[in-house]
This record gives structure tokens, C-alpha cells and sequence, in this order.
């Protein structure tokens, strides 16, 4: 019985790293976005399941959430995107120094963005116990801001992370670019959810 060739391929001079959908960590982080979206979906189902179990939405006597706050946030996280989009591109382009000179905006992005959404809890007019408009929305604003707490702490870790000898290695530019991704998804998924806590309301009365 003859055995199999032995595997005499040299492999060293392979790439330790990728971008997009040729790394393994990209594909980790969209089944983590897909998973985590199922979240968002079973909460807005849940919104309009109580909607529709309702005379009226919300329940009066009813003062509106302040659009001063909501609508605040939504402009700075959408702006945002400008800084994030430079930060993806200059990992891309494996600019180092860019990445680091930009990755204290997103912290700041962020951080501001908590004191805005703590405010937006202070102005929603009702308490998550007193009704179910009140318990879904506050569970609403709740889940979008524990996803922005995660972002706010990668990108703390990583800024940190990439001012040590090891934030040269280029897998850790593939990690600021999985980052930016997930940060896309941080504000395109609260668009929804900032129509369904200020907006749906005032149209359904």
C-alpha cells in the first residue's frame, strides 16, 4: 500500500491578513450583525404588536418624546459616518498614523453620543413601567444604546491597542476596518427605531 505524497508546499510566504470577505473574522462579524439584528427585528415586531392591541398609540393622556434630543443624536450619528469612512480608508490603505490620529474622534463621537442618548431618556415623558408604549420604547432605545456602549469599547481597546509595537501588525488594521463596518450598522440600524419612538406616535394618535 503506497502512501500519499507528503504536502511539501512552502506556505511562509502566504498573507496573515485580509480585508472585506477574504477574512474569516469579516464573515464573524456580518453573522454577528445578522444575529444581533434579529433583536432589533423581534423588538419592532413587538412595537407594533402592542400598537395594534391599543385604542390609541400611546395611551393618553400623552406628551410626545422631545424631538430635540432624538433628533439631535440621529444627526451626529449620521454625520459620523464622514470620520468613520476616513478611518475605514486609511486601514485599507495601511495608514497607520491616519488611523490613529482619527480613532480619538470616534471615541469622542461616541462618548458624546451617550451623553446625548442619556438626555433622550430623560425626554421620552413616560417610564418603561407605566405602560406598554412605554416599556417598548425604552427597551428600543436601551438595545441601540448597549450596542453603542460595545462600539464605544472596541474602538477604545483598539486605539489603545494600536499605539503599542503590536498596533504595527497589519491584522490589527483589518480589526479597525471590522469596526468601521460594525459602526455602519450601529446607525443605519437606529433609523428605524428613531422613526418608531419619535415619529410613529405623533402619525397614530
Amino acid at each position: 500500500m503506497s502512501l500519499p505524497p507528503a504536502f511539501t508546499d512552502d506556505v511562509s510566504g502566504l498573507p496573515t491578513h485580509a480585508f472585506s470577505h477574504r477574512s474569516l473574522t469579516w464573515w464573524g462579524i456580518i453573522a454577528y450583525m445578522v444575529i444581533e439584528g434579529m433583536f432589533f427585528v423581534l423588538a419592532i415586531a413587538a412595537y407594533f404588536f402592542l400598537m395594534s392591541h391599543e385604542r390609541t398609540w400611546a395611551p393618553q393622556p400623552w406628551d410626545p418624546p422631545n424631538l430635540v434630543w432624538g433628533t439631535l443624536f440621529t444627526l451626529i450619528i449620521v454625520a459620523s459616518e464622514t470620520v468613520n469612512t476616513a478611518t475605514k480608508k486609511a486601514a485599507n490603505a495601511y495608514e497607520t498614523d491616519k488611523v490613529v490620529a482619527l480613532l480619538p474622534w470616534m471615541i469622542l463621537i461616541g462618548l458624546v453620543l451617550l451623553a446625548v442618548r442619556g438626555l433622550e431618556f430623560n425626554s421620552l415623558n413616560v417610564l418603561w413601567w407605566e405602560n406598554a408604549y412605554g416599556s417598548i420604547i425604552w427597551t428600543l432605545l436601551f438595545l441601540h444604546a448597549l450596542h453603542l456602549v460595545t462600539d464605544l469599547f472596541d474602538t477604545v481597546v483598539l486605539y489603545f491597542l494600536m499605539k503599542t509595537p503590536h498596533g504595527t501588525e497589519p491584522r490589527r488594521l483589518v480589526d479597525v476596518d471590522e469596526n468601521s463596518l460594525y459602526w455602519r450598522y450601529l446607525w443605519l440600524s437606529w433609523l428605524p427605531i428613531y422613526l418608531l419612538i419619535y415619529w410613529v406616535p405623533r402619525f397614530f394618535r
